[in-house]
């Protein structure tokens, strides 16, 4: 039971680890620069990704 216990801790530990590194790491988001949270068809240009690289 113990080893599971700590298995768990571990994990939940690591995760939140990993979520705070992230947060600390990462630029802040612009919301005044990101889309509409429905944007399909919007007309608005999309950035970023594969799916918007020309063919």
């Amino acid at each position: 039971m113990t080893k599971r216990r700590s298995l768990r801790r571990l994990f939940w530990l690591a995760l939140f680890g990993f979520l705070a590194w992230d947060h600390l790491r990462s630029a802040p988001v612009d919301l005044w620069r990101e889309p509409p949270l429905i944007a399909a068809g919007s007309g608005r240009a999309v950035a970023g990704g594969h799916c918007s690289a020309a063919k």
